[in-house]
């Protein structure tokens, strides 16, 4: 029996109406329109397409869109100026450094200068570590959009085995953190994970952010399975059998037959991400304006 397809577009879509609501009386009570900030150096086109679609999700909430874009050749210097700039400015509620940075700058060194209230992307050493002890603080928008995928999916977290494919800072790390502290038993599996298939294959829920197309396949998947693929990767369309070219790190015509949900590439992670980065930049709104918490309503449970 095939999977439930979990549809990331449309539970997105119902969340940005909803964030549209409340900007709107946040500012109806006297606050001021939220306002995120992203930074982008150089041109790289997947990046652009980000950014772009960032800016206008929150023009369409009601907010307000800073686009600051710097060359490839930008020094540190120049950018963490540019980031000191937006810190200071009152009308700038959240920023977002875009990653990954040309290589020549160190991403998390200048990711570390963003002022913690302000850190809607939640990879400042400041959100990280409170993450890391259950405690409130901004976090990071694709797991938060996962955990949002799970939660409107009805699963029950409490006591489940889940495994995470991949031990990124940006992904893999605040996944496992948001899974235990919703009282799931986790395990992180990687690059070095010996027997990966056997690891996979016993998770309740199977979150893969690995990076490399179709890797995770019928041996991974336990029947049963929610799984949720957050990997994006662009092949020749006539082998992803797609005009766009994009597939996910799970080989989703295999597995869309064990498991009980499944999220497809692309139309499932994707447009939580932004979902909740906006969400996000409103409680950091609110923070500031001194009417609501750092966690502002986020699930997620003391560990």
């Amino acid at each position: 029996m095939s999977a439930t397809i979990i549809d990331g577009r449309a539970i997105a879509q119902r969340i940005r109406g909803e964030i549209a609501v409340e900007v709107e009386a946040f500012m109806a009570a006297g606050g001021r329109a939220p306002g995120l900030a992203t930074v982008l150096v150089g041109e790289d086109p997947g990046s652009v397409i980000y950014v772009t679609g960032k800016q206008r999700a929150c023009r369409e909430a009601g907010m307000e869109a800073f686009d600051r874009r710097l060359p490839a050749e930008a020094t540190f210097e120049a950018v963490a100026e540019e980031l000191h700039a937006l810190r200071e400015d009152p009308a700038v509620s959240g920023i977002l450094l875009q990653l990954r940075v040309p290589a020549h700058l160190d991403g998390g060194a200048l990711t570390a200068l963003i002022s913690p209230e302000k850190d809607v992307d939640g990879l400042t050493p400041v959100n990280a570590g409170l993450l890391s002890l259950g405690r409130p603080g901004l976090r990071p928008a694709t797991p938060l959009g996962v955990m949002e995928l799970l939660a409107d999916t009805g699963v029950a977290l409490e006591g489940a085995e889940a495994v995470v494919v991949g031990r990124s800072n940006l992904f893999g790390k605040p996944m496992a953190q948001m899974l235990l502290a919703a009282n799931a038993t986790v395990t992180t599996a990687h690059s070095r994970t010996r027997d990966l298939a056997a690891t996979c294959a016993r998770a309740d829920v199977l979150v893969v952010a690995a990076g490399r197309p179709r890797m995770i396949g019928r041996e991974h998947v336990k029947p049963g399975a929610v799984v949720i693929d957050v990997g994006i990767n662009r092949i020749a369309p006539e082998e992803a059998g797609n005009r766009s070219g994009l597939v996910g790190d799970v080989d989703f015509d295999v597995v869309v037959e064990l498991a009980s949900a499944i999220t497809p590439v692309p139309g499932g992670v994707g447009p939580m991400t932004i979902a909740m980065l906006i969400r996000t930049t409103l409680y950091a709104a609110r923070y500031q304006a001194n009417v609501g918490s750092l966690l502002g309503g986020v699930r997620l449970e003391e560990a």
